[in-house]
């Protein structure tokens, strides 16, 4: 199953159907996306579902 993704400051919106189960890993990852200024978000998937997401965030010093 794909997805489509719609990014807007501050989130993503799923424009496709999900699956339920898949919720609540969608509403976390729009929570960090909100709180990331530099860095990555990894999704971890094992059998076609996100078992853990990673943040690594980097703060620039000027």
């Amino acid at each position: 199953m794909s997805y489509i993704f719609s990014c807007k400051k501050g989130g993503v919106e799923v424009v496709n159907k999900f699956e339920k189960e898949h919720e609540k890993a969608f509403l976390k990852l729009q929570e960090m996306l909100k709180d990331i200024k530099f860095g990555s978000i990894t999704l971890i998937v094992q059998d076609g579902k996100v078992i853990q997401i990673e943040k690594n965030e980097k703060h620039r010093l000027k």
